[in-house]
């Protein structure tokens, strides 16, 4: 996957990440994951969220994203995922839909307690997507 260049701005994403994860709901599984991203309207962040019902947890980056729309904002632009593992784990496919259908043209980075990142692009995690524009 593509690489970009980690700027100011995705430092800063890490760093909410990880306290975003600090305040998970994880009683079942005990993984913490933490989510931030960059809007329109600004900074967003959100963790995982499980149900006993295990159908109805919801993940971090889509507990983020939510926040962000009900808060107004319609366009994202950089998502930071953080997990607690030795390897970097990108979003599912559930949060990569929701992703796509806020920032088509998003950076996703995905950053864990070892060295490993992935950074790339929400096209390049869902090839094909299907979003807004095939409604018309």
């Amino acid at each position: 996957m593509a690489k970009a260049k980690p700027g100011p701005q995705v430092a800063r994403l890490v760093r909410a990440a990880k306290a975003a994860a600090a305040k998970a709901y994880a009683p079942y599984s005990g993984f913490r994951v933490g989510a931030a991203i960059w809007t329109d309207r600004g900074l967003f962040t959100g963790a995982n969220v499980e149900n006993a019902s295990y159908g109805l947890t919801n993940c971090a980056e889509r507990t983020a994203i939510f926040a962000a729309a009900a808060a107004g904002a319609r366009r994202l632009e950089c998502v930071v995922v953080y997990t607690p593992t030795p390897g970097a784990t990108a979003p599912c496919g559930a949060c990569r839909q929701v992703i796509f259908e806020f920032g088509p043209e998003a950076r996703v980075v995905s950053c864990c307690d070892g060295k490993e990142r992935i950074d790339t692009s929400i096209q390049a995690l869902l090839p094909g997507a299907f979003g807004p524009a095939d409604l018309e």
